[in-house]
C-alpha cells in the first residue's frame, strides 16, 4: 500500500493506474476539465455532494475520499489492485487465520442479502474492475445464485452507508463445477441453469465466486458471515471450489483448508498478471473445527 496525504497525490495514480488523461477522468465524473486540475493542486476541496458519484464512479472507498478530502487530510494508506485502505501500515496485510477463529460471531446490522436491482451497479462495476472479459457478470447468473442461497450472497455498507465489501458464492451442480475444474468452461460461461438449491446434493458445491471488502474492518464482517454458514451447515460433505488471481490470500485459503488443483501460468503472461490464476478447492471442516 501507498501512503496518500492528499487527494490530490491520489487522483493522479488513480488516473495512471487506469491510464486516464485529465480530460478522460473529467469526462467519467461529469466535471469540466479545470475542476480536476484544481483537485490535483489541492487547490479546492471537492463538495460533500461530489464524493458520493466519485465512489461510484471510481470505487474508491468512500473513507479513502473523505479522510484527504478535508482542510486537514488524515493520511490513509490505499493499494489499487486490491482496492483495500487502511490508516496504518501495520495494517495493510490480510487478518491473520487466529482472527477468524476469535471472531466468527462478529455481526453487524450492515450485512444485509444483496438486492440485485439496488446494488448490481456496485457488483458488476468492482467485479468487471477485476477482471479482462467485460462479459463477466452474467445477471440471471447472479439473481439465482440470491435466490438459491441469500445467506452466502450479501452486501456490507460501512459506517457512512455506502458499498464496503461483498460475498458472492454460487451452489454449483456437478456437471458445472467439473466443467470448471477440468478447465472446459470459465466463470463468463457460467449460467442460471448450472446452479442447485444445495439441499438437495449429496455433495453440495459452492463456488466462491467473488468475496470481497475495501479495509480489513470490512473483510472481518464478511468473512465472518461466511464462516458461520459452513460452521452450522447441517451437511459436512460440502465441497469449496474457487477461482483466484490474487496471491495476497494464498497462505490463507491453503490454511483453511483449500488446495492447488491447477494454476494457469499462460494466462498469467496473456494478461500480464502478477501471479498465476488458480483454481482450488477443499472443506473448512478441520480448520473450524478448531473453534472452542
Amino acid at each position: 500500500m501507498k501512503k496518500y496525504n492528499s487527494i490530490g497525490e491520489l487522483f493522479t495514480d488513480y488516473r495512471e493506474f487506469n491510464n486516464l488523461s485529465q480530460s478522460d477522468f473529467a469526462a467519467e465524473l461529469n466535471v469540466d476539465l479545470r475542476t480536476i486540475q484544481r483537485w490535483e493542486k489541492d487547490l479546492t476541496l471537492i463538495k460533500s455532494e461530489k464524493e458520493e458519484d466519485i465512489v461510484l464512479s471510481t470505487l474508491m472507498p468512500y473513507q479513502l475520499i473523505h479522510n484527504l478530502n478535508a482542510a486537514v487530510p488524515i493520511p490513509t494508506f490505499y493499494d489499487f489492485n486490491t482496492r483495500k485502505y487502511s490508516l496504518s501500515s501495520q495494517s495493510n496485510t490480510l487478518p491473520k487465520l487466529e482472527w477468524y477463529l476469535d471472531q466468527i460471531d462478529l455481526e453487524s446490522n450492515n450485512l444485509r442479502t444483496i438486492d440485485f436491482d439496488f446494488d448490481i451497479k456496485h457488483l458488476e462495476h468492482f467485479i468487471d474492475s477485476q477482471k479482462k472479459d467485460n462479459t463477466y457478470v452474467n445477471h440471471d447468473l447472479i439473481k439465482e445464485a440470491i435466490r438459491l442461497l441469500p445467506e452466502l450472497n450479501f452486501v456490507f455498507t460501512g459506517k457512512s452507508g455506502y458499498y464496503a465489501g461483498h460475498c458472492i458464492v454460487l451452489p454449483l451442480k456437478e456437471e458445472a463445477y467439473l466443467k470448471l475444474k477440468n478447465r472446459e468452461i470459465t466463470n463468463k460461461h457460467l449460467r442460471a441453469s448450472d446452479l442447485i438449491n444445495y439441499k438437495l446434493s449429496d455433495r453440495p458445491i459452492f463456488y466462491r465466486y467473488d468475496i470481497t471488502g475495501d479495509c480489513n474492518d470490512s473483510i472481518f464482517y464478511v468473512m465472518a458471515k461466511f464462516f458461520r454458514f459452513f460452521r452450522t451447515i447441517e451437511n459436512k460433505n460440502y465441497l469449496m471450489v474457487s477461482y483466484t488471481e490474487r496471491d495476497d490470500n494464498y497462505d490463507l485459503n491453503l490454511q483453511i483448508g483449500l488446495h492447488i488443483v491447477w494454476e494457469d501460468k499462460a494466462l498469467q503472461e496473456e494478461l500480464h498478471l502478477d501471479y498465476p490464476p488458480r483454481f482450488l478447492e477443499g472443506n473448512f471442516e478441520a480448520f473450524l473445527s478448531k473453534i472452542e
